[in-house]
């Protein structure tokens, strides 16, 4: 365990103020029993400022009334808690300090070390072209942890408030993880080829004791636990509400964020899509359901499929079986259904783990999907998605047909006095809506929906 020291506090011994040249002392067992000092560099900023009114342990004042001592009592048990929080606190974000330094050192062996020997001395000729698939954008990674990040987690130590909002602030930043992550699966494929090859002779060279496998795993682990890091943040501030309502939002960030990693990775697993999945817009939801092609038939027996539902586009794909020889989990690509062409039927009522898509063909016949679900919360989350992104579709379709009538409804509608935020139009700024946009509480109006309008009649 380690504790920041300025060149103006002690050092527990001669030597050892030698022999510790850097920023971080080791903390014994004694000291950190005793409460933190509040002249300590570390002692936060906030605890300083109330430090000046504390009230400080002793013989009872005879003058003083019981009703003064309990609440004398009450300011010397609170001050106790903030210390003892403050202990904690130190503990945790010095792990949380030292742990990024090694991860920052993993990573800098595969940019400066694989990656810059295969650039100098050039790659064989069977792996021209996929050494990029292979480290995806890690150095970018490297670069922001290094040069940033792990600067910013070290002001935090002294000033343990601020962590929570280095997190929220970036956020958007951390999103390069979900860019990893997608590129994953294609990065196991093509190491775990080489692994025992080429890879092997690199490591040699490099003398690193991991593999290349092991370290580009790192990114995936080290995003995975922030969010459990992040939570002690409740024990840091919990005597403020502005830094619990902070720390609760840091904890939502990180969550969020590892949970797209996930689906990302899944989507990284697809094969056999032949279009650009980017293309497809956000991915809304993914789930594992029994699927029917043909109820009415005797004959038509159920199978499992992964569903994605993006923006654009509902993907349905055949989960890999591991008996077959596949190593790795994946996803072959089955049927599609657009958007444009997506319709979701009524709930029934004696079924509620059941949904049915459907999509309109070209020459107007329709094909249905049935889907059967694990829980009802399933498939009453997927319908709520499905249904808003329908209908904020439709408007958007009715505005290009027909702009003036669209607008005079609009504000017809607004005149009568209904809320704003009922019409999809004009606040999801003519974007479907996500899950998180949700109430899963509310039950969704499962009626038939489809846009009735498809992007060929359109353009005519």
């Amino acid at each position: 365990m380690f504790l920041p020291v300025s060149s103006t506090q002690g050092p527990l011994s001669p030597t050892e103020s030698k022999k510790l040249p850097c920023s971080y002392r080791s903390l014994d067992c004694a000291e950190l029993s005793g409460p933190a000092s509040p002249e300590s560099p570390c002692y936060p900023r906030y605890l300083q400022r109330h430090h000046s009114c504390d009230v400080h342990s002793g013989e009872r004042d005879p003058g003083l009334t019981d009703e003064t001592h309990v609440q004398s009592q009450s300011l010397e048990d609170d001050e106790q808690e903030r210390r003892t929080a403050l202990e904690k606190s130190i503990y945790v974000l010095s792990e949380l300090v030292e742990t990024e330094k090694l991860y920052v050192e993993d990573l800098g062996l595969v940019v400066e070390g694989y990656m810059a020997t295969m650039k100098s001395a050039g790659v064989p000729e069977y792996l021209v072209g996929k050494d990029k698939i292979v480290f995806g954008n890690i150095h970018q990674i490297y670069d922001w942890h290094k040069v940033y990040f792990l600067g910013e987690l070290e002001k935090c130590v002294c000033e343990p408030e601020l962590l929570a909002q280095l997190f929220i602030k970036h956020e958007r930043r951390l999103n390069m993880y979900v860019v990893y992550c997608q590129n994953k699966p294609k990065s196991e494929h093509i190491v775990s080829e080489y692994i025992e090859t080429y890879f092997e002779e690199l490591r040699q060279q490099l003398g690193h004791r991991l593999q290349l496998n092991d370290l580009l795993i790192k990114p995936v682990q080290r995003i995975m636990k922030y969010q459990l890091l992040l939570k002690v943040c409740y024990i840091l501030n919990y005597y403020s509400v502005l830094f619990v309502s902070l720390s609760q939002r840091a904890v939502e960030v990180m969550c969020f964020v590892p949970k797209r990693c996930n689906d990302m990775m899944n989507v990284g697993r697809l094969q056999g899509f032949e279009g650009q999945l980017r293309a497809q817009g956000k991915l809304l939801q993914q789930d594992t359901f029994t699927f029917i092609e043909n109820e009415s038939s005797i004959l038509s027996r159920p199978k499992e499929r992964r569903v994605f539902l993006f923006e654009q586009l509902v993907i349905l794909s055949e989960p890999i079986d591991r008996k077959k020889g596949f190593s790795q989990p994946g996803y072959i690509y089955k049927n599609s259904i657009k958007i444009s062409c997506l319709g979701i039927e009524n709930q029934c009522p004696d079924d509620p783990c059941r949904m049915v898509l459907t999509s309109r063909n070209i020459d107007g016949s329709m094909q249905r999907f049935i889907l059967r679900a694990s829980s009802p919360e399933i498939i009453m989350t997927w319908a709520n998605d499905i249904i808003q992104m329908l209908e904020t579709q439709h408007n958007f379709l009715n505005a290009l047909q027909s702009p003036i009538e669209f607008q005079r409804k609009e504000i017809k509608s607004l005149s009568l006095g209904e809320n704003l935020t009922t019409s999809p139009s004009l606040n999801s700024g003519l974007q479907p809506f996500s899950s998180a946009s949700v109430d899963r509480q509310g039950l969704p109006c499962l009626r038939s929906w489809s846009l009735g309008v498809s992007t060929n009649e359109l353009m005519i």
